[in-house]
């Protein structure tokens, strides 16, 4: 395909436009040609998926090194995604939306991301963290910037960030970056140590509660037996499972949680509910 350096087949339950764009990450942008293009670690990437084939606008080495985990290409989610047919919703969701994966993004853009989340809906979030990047990050290329790191962002004050128009998260994001900065919030660690020690770390944040944390843990540190709470879950978790989650999900809720919340989020059957 014409622009793209190297191309590799997909693994099955593979499915590039659910996987950047089902509320787990928010640089990702669909071009007039249908290609997705966004940054990831300090690069811009674009991506595109025909049938079984994943064209990529890298080398292979570069693939290879950094989007191959980013995409967890490598982990069989057929055999997770089949062990959760146990369970009547989980297997329509799995079903409806097959092909979801949880992405592996940089723990800081995560984390600050996840923090300007907050009471907020995807086209305001992206656009505070586009006008975040463009104003602390590094120009990669036109209209393109990296995420700029919490040692830079803590050295800023919120008037500072007031261009960015995140309202109350402003204060949140510099408590998040000097905690990071000075290693009062320790990433090596949390990815080390068991679910628990890196939830009682990121609450150490102001404004980081249990969502915001939860969804650090997935999706920046791959901790899949965490398990983000919103608004459609706790609906989901109610209504659907009011006896507690089924014994299908357990060590991987977090990849569960996805399927359910796309499900949830985007099924006609629950529009009016």
């Amino acid at each position: 395909m014409d622009g793209f350096q190297f191309e590799i087949k997909t693994p099955e339950m593979f499915n590039l436009d659910l996987m950047l764009d089902c509320g787990q990450a928010f640089r990702w942008e669909k071009d007039e040609n249908g290609n997705m293009r966004g940054v990831v670690s300090g690069k811009q990437y674009t991506l595109k998926q025909d049938g079984d084939i994943l064209y990529c606008s890298c080398t292979e080495a570069d693939f290879n090194k950094t989007l191959r985990r980013y995409l967890d290409f490598d982990r069989d989610y057929k055999t997770i995604t089949d062990n959760f047919k146990t369970d009547g919703n989980l297997k329509m969701a799995c079903e409806e939306y097959a092909g979801i994966r949880i992405l592996r993004q940089e723990p800081w853009e995560t984390l600050c991301s996840f923090i300007i989340s907050q009471n907020n809906n995807i086209p305001r979030i992206k656009g505070i963290i586009s006008r975040l990047c463009e104003s602390f990050g590094e120009r990669i290329e036109e209209n393109a910037y990296s995420f700029p790191s919490a040692e830079r962002l803590s050295t800023l004050t919120v008037e500072d960030l007031s261009p960015l128009r995140a309202g109350f998260r402003a204060k949140y994001i510099l408590d998040a970056a000097q905690k990071v900065s000075k290693g009062e919030v320790d990433f090596a660690k949390i990815d080390s140590q068991p679910i628990q020690f890196g939830r009682d770390e990121l609450i150490k944040i102001k404004g980081v509660g249990k969502k915001v944390a939860e969804c650090t843990l997935l999706y920046g540190f791959g901790k899949l037996d965490a398990f983000p709470v919103d608004v459609w879950v706790k609906r989901i978790t109610e209504e659907m499972y009011p006896d507690g989650l089924p014994e299908c999900m357990k060590n991987y809720e977090g990849i569960a949680q996805q399927y359910l919340f796309h499900w949830r989020r985007s099924s006609e059957r629950f529009k009016n509910i």
